[in-house]
Order: structure tokens, then C-alpha cells, then sequence
């Protein structure tokens, strides 16, 4: 393994472990101090994609895809007020759109690479962290899937209420997912700086 794919590995085990660590934390009504880091799980597979090809990056994201496997492993046996920490939805959701939003983000980089610098990492990470939150969401509260964990009571996020206090009425997970995404678009945007410095550095080094 070379020394950027081990950074990518060890970096990507350090934001899933703090996002599933943070997650506990809630900012407000709509989210959790998890958000903000959770995003840059494609700040650091778009590194390695850029530095060392899509081969690289998938590699980091199996090791992260195991990586919240056994933190979610860790969250069912830990009880907190409400039940286990981790219900099995959420574990089920949480793995399912980590897997593929990664899995899409390294495709789309690697056939946008040829473009200018930032269409690669902003087009990717957009369309998989679209992804990420849509299937997290789905899986993990919506009512349509309670077969999936009958015995997991998911009716508090079922229940009406405004989008984001002010907008249309729907359903409460629809405004979690929702103020979850806008911070994946804004750490997307934001990334694009360390990315572009992470890219400098490494070919001013090289050269």
C-alpha cells in the first residue's frame, strides 16, 4: 500500500468514527454534530481518486464501509435512554448509502477527471451525497419499510410537521434528511479549497 492510500484509509477510518461518535450530539432541532464531519468521507476518497485512480479509492471506501460496519456492531450493544443506540435500520441504512454513494462518487470522479480541476470533486460528491441521504433517510424512518424492523418504533419521525419549522408539511424525517443534505453541499463547496491545496502540494512535492 502506498503512503496516500494509507493516509486515505487512516483518514477515512477518522471521519467515520467521529461521525458515528458525534451523531449522538444534537445541534438544534434538525441535526447532529456528525453532519459536518460526516462529508468528508469524499473530501478524502476525491484525494486519493485524484492521486492514486479509482482503484485507490474504492479501496478506502471498503476500509470505511468496515469500518462503520463495526461501529454499528458496537452502537446495537450499547443502551442508551431510548434502546440500543444503533437500531438495525439505521445500521442497515447507514452501510447500504455509504457503499453506494462512495462507490458512485469514485466512478463519476474518475470519468469527469480530464475536466477542470473542481468539476470532478464538486459533480461527484454532489450526486453521492444526493444519494448517501436519500437512502440513509428512506431506510432508517420511513414508515414504508417498518417490515424491515417491526419492533423498531419509528412514528415520532413519521409525525407531520413543517419542513425546517417554516416550509410545507411533511414528514419529520423528510426535514432531518433535508437539513442534513444542505450541510453535505456546503462542506462540498467548502472542500473544494483543501482539495485543491491537497492536489498542490502533493504534485508541487513530486515535481
Amino acid at each position: 500500500m502506498t503512503r496516500i492510500s494509507l493516509f486515505g484509509v487512516l483518514a477515512m477510518t477518522i471521519v467515520v468514527v467521529a461521525s458515528n461518535i458525534l451523531v449522538q450530539y444534537p445541534i438544534g432541532t434538525w441535526l447532529t454534530w456528525g453532519a459536518f464531519t460526516y462529508p468528508l468521507a469524499f473530501l478524502v476518497s476525491d484525494i486519493v481518486n485524484r492521486l492514486e485512480g479509482a482503484a485507490a479509492a474504492r479501496r478506502v471506501v471498503y476500509a470505511g464501509f468496515a469500518t462503520g460496519l463495526a461501529c454499528s456492531a458496537i452502537g446495537t450493544q450499547i443502551i442508551g435512554e431510548y434502546g440500543p443506540l444503533v437500531t438495525m435500520r439505521v445500521a442497515l441504512g447507514s452501510g447500504i448509502a455509504f457503499l453506494t454513494a462512495q462507490l458512485i462518487d469514485v466512478m463519476i470522479f474518475d470519468r469527469l477527471r480530464a475536466r477542470a480541476w473542481w468539476q470532478a470533486p464538486f459533480i461527484s460528491t454532489f450526486v453521492g451525497s444526493s444519494l448517501d441521504t436519500a437512502i440513509f433517510f428512506s431506510i432508517a424512518f420511513s414508515t414504508t419499510l417498518t417490515l424491515l424492523e417491526p419492533g423498531n418504533d419509528v412514528s415520532w419521525a413519521a409525525q407531520p410537521t413543517a419542513l425546517l419549522g417554516f416550509g410545507p408539511e411533511v414528514p419529520f424525517w423528510v426535514s432531518l434528511g433535508f437539513a442534513d443534505w444542505l450541510v453535505k453541499i456546503a462542506v462540498d463547496l467548502l472542500a473544494l479549497l483543501p482539495f485543491r491545496f491537497a492536489i498542490h502540494r502533493f504534485t508541487a512535492r513530486v515535481a
